[in-house]
């Protein structure tokens, strides 16, 4: 892949509550994918780069009324669930598991269905602008490291899942792994695979280890999962304090929290993805901020599932790593972008209340909502950093991974209106506005990927 440098509009959230929107500026991207120079219109150091790669054809400069954003993360996807997405939401979370998404699940014994299942999902999300996203995926190692072949394949950046559940009173017989060896063999088993993908040298994709949640798995495999996690140094993800089901059948397991489990376990690490963690106390927050965990905020699902707003304010406020998922299927939008947006209204009603009887103090938590330019970081830069990956600025050292948004595209909600919207406007516009078919293009590492990849 040759050098170049793309010059038009962008904007980016460098740190949480702050946008940095730039009219004109050139980016400057070396052959790795990675970014080597950003530098804004009206300077020599602009004018130079853009003069030097003008003169040498890798000039790449966007149309009138495309803006450049970083590509957006998706810290929570459970992959096999996309045939499901839209469907069963009334049903209480136990339910919903054991009546629709665990046969579903199971059905990924069939290697060729989850291929073409997964095919279409990676595709799918990369149209929505996902450039990396985390996933579970099933107990299938062979299903699973399709998964993984296929991001490779799409060119998606992502960490894949071998599921790992084995608690014969809580998993169904047809779906389970048969016993705690078995999981952790045969989750060492596709770290090796994954890890040794072929054309995967810079390992755009990465395994991920997957216990579903506390109550699937036995003490010993989560114990087991956890020195397999210090040995090979892969990262952790699962769910912590999802619903009131779960967080009680927990404490009356082990008599303390999800998040205290997973560190007796050693599986709350440096970078330990933890969905939903709705029912998290501040000690939670302090002990998941102090082992360098982060919680994969999923505010669509957790309006179905939790029966509670997850106290973002108070995550951001504490300094805990946070970013979004979109919980496909718990969550019936693929699209990142409307993550930010139930974010910021599930945080509006946590702070201000919901029930008109009570007088105004009393219906809410208090303190502020969650701004744009924060629903757009944890979008992207505070799930770069979730991860431990330099994704979701523009800036020197970042992989450029990249979203180019149209905003003149007939009939569309978003609407740019010459000499009323600033270029700060527009991109808190593209936030709450854009939609799948305002994305013309999307770059994964310098690489055009997703189907406008032409």
């Amino acid at each position: 892949m040759q050098d170049k440098v793309i010059s038009g509009a962008l904007f980016h959230a460098p740190e949480s509550g702050r946008i940095e929107a730039m009219a004109r500026a050139a980016v400057a991207v070396d052959a790795d994918g990675v970014i080597a120079a950003v530098e804004c219109a009206g300077t020599p150091e602009f004018d130079a780069l853009v003069a030097g790669a003008r003169a040498d054809g890798r000039l790449v400069e966007l149309a009138e009324g495309s803006v450049l954003m970083p590509g957006l993360v998706d810290l929570h996807i459970h992959a096999p669930q996309w045939p499901q997405i839209g469907k069963a939401l009334d049903e209480p979370l136990e339910v919903w598991l054991q009546k629709y998404t665990f046969p579903l699940e199971a059905r990924y014994a069939d290697v060729d269905f989850a291929r073409r299942v997964y095919r279409d999902l990676v595709g799918s999300l990369l149209a929505h602008g996902t450039t990396t996203a985390v996933y579970f995926a099933t107990t299938h190692v062979e299903a699973s490291l399709a998964l993984a072949e296929i991001c490779l394949d799409e060119g998606q950046r992502a960490f894949v899942g071998k599921v790992a559940m084995d608690d014969p009173d809580q998993c169904p017989g047809y779906y389970r792994d048969a016993d705690a060896a078995v999981a952790l063999a045969d989750t060492r088993a596709f770290i090796d695979r994954v890890r040794g993908l072929a054309g995967d040298g810079d390992a755009l994709v990465r395994p991920i280890i997957t216990p579903r949640f506390i109550p699937s798995c036995t003490d010993e495999l989560l114990a087991g999962l956890g020195k397999l996690a210090a040995e090979t140094g892969c990262l952790v993800q699962t769910h912590c304090s999802e619903s009131d089901w779960e967080r009680d059948f927990v404490m009356a397991r082990h008599g303390r929290t999800d998040s205290e489990v997973l560190r007796d376990f050693g599986l709350l690490r440096e970078h330990t993805v933890l969905a939903h963690s709705n029912f998290v106390t501040d000690g939670d927050l302090s002990l998941i901020r102090e082992k360098g965990a982060a919680v994969a905020h999923c505010p669509l699902s957790n309006f179905y599932f939790a029966n509670a707003v997850f106290p973002l304010r108070r995550a951001l406020d504490m300094g805990v790593r946070t970013g979004l998922g979109t919980d496909i299927s718990g969550g019936h939008s693929p699209s990142v972008l409307d993550g930010c947006r139930h974010a910021l209204s599930a945080a509006r009603a946590r702070a201000s209340g919901v029930e008109a009887d009570l007088p105004a103090g009393e219906r809410g938590a208090g303190g502020p909502a969650v701004t744009v330019a924060e629903a757009l970081w944890l979008a992207t830069a505070g799930g770069g950093e979730a991860l431990g990956l330099p994704v979701g600025k523009f800036a020197p050292g970042f992989h450029f991974d990249a979203v180019l948004v149209d905003t003149c595209r007939p009939a569309s909600p978003l609407k740019v209106w010459e000499g009323l919207d600033t270029i700060e406007e527009t991109a808190a516009k593209i936030v709450l506005n854009a939609t799948r078919d305002d994305i013309a293009k999307v770059w994964v590492r310098g690489r055009a990927v997703g189907p406008n990849a032409g």
